[in-house]
């Protein structure tokens, strides 16, 4: 098992990316803490890991209040004694082109995508620190190194965690921290159910692999980056997209 014994927390995992990274991550031997908004998705995501044999609780956390945040690092602490992993996987839309999008819309998707992973990678760093040892790996996106229609917040917040990334990378490594992150393309989650077939379409036929991508192709590259095998990678941003961004 490639993650025997490690403990990972993994937020936004009660559904999508989410999800299968929790169930891909139990699987491979570690204990799990299920982080959501969402306590009745989160709980059966539990359940589905425990049934594996793998222990796992649910965690309910804001990631954009510094408390909630405070409070699910001291938690997993005392009940696991340590924190090795830690996906800042949440994450939430709300498009609109520039010129009609509402500032509410604006500050929410700051708040959770980019405020969010700040505040959970600061308070499992101060963990990690101390332990002087453990993985950050955040959820980016292609959209953070190209840019997209109608998408001026999200774009904004995951091009900046690819920038909180490589400078976490430089202040955290010799702290026996490693921190990368995996920007994803387009790839078959909830999310994608509201874009028109046509458009899907559209996405198919500009990927070299001719395919959108699914959960498992980004829990697997998760997998590769907290295990052991990348070891000596660290500030990287790992593109998983299908060769959408060449």
């Amino acid at each position: 098992m490639r993650l025997k014994d490690k403990v990972a927390i993994i937020t936004g995992a009660a559904n999508g990316l989410g999800r299968a990274t929790a169930l891909t991550f139990a699987r491979e031997g570690a204990k799990i803490v299920v982080a959501d908004v969402n306590e009745e998705a989160g709980q059966k995501v539990v359940e589905e890991i425990l049934q594996t044999g793998s222990a796992a609780h649910f965690a309910r956390v804001n990631v954009a209040d510094p408390e909630s945040v405070n409070r699910m690092a001291a938690n997993t602490v005392t009940q696991y004694g340590k924190i090795d992993i830690l996906i800042n996987n949440a994450g939430i839309l709300a498009d609109a082109r520039l010129v009609k999008m509402e500032l509410e819309q604006w500050q929410h998707v700051i708040d959770v995508n980019l405020k969010g992973v700040f505040l959970c990678g600061q308070a499992v760093a101060r963990v990690m620190e101390t332990q002087g040892r453990g993985v950050i790996l955040n959820a980016a996106s292609v959209v953070g190194l190209y840019g997209n229609f109608g998408q001026s917040n999200y774009v904004a917040a995951k091009a900046g965690v690819i920038g909180m990334t490589k400078t976490w990378a430089r202040e955290l490594g010799k702290k026996g921290i490693r921190v990368n992150a995996v920007a994803p393309g387009f790839i078959e989650t909830d999310m994608i159910k509201t874009i028109p077939e046509k458009v899907i379409a559209m996405i198919k036929e500009k990927t070299p692999l001719a395919r959108m991508g699914t959960p498992q192709d980004i829990a697997n590259a998760y997998l590769f980056l907290a295990s052991d095998e990348a070891s000596f990678i660290t500030g990287t941003v790992l593109s998983v997209d299908g060769g959408i961004v060449t």
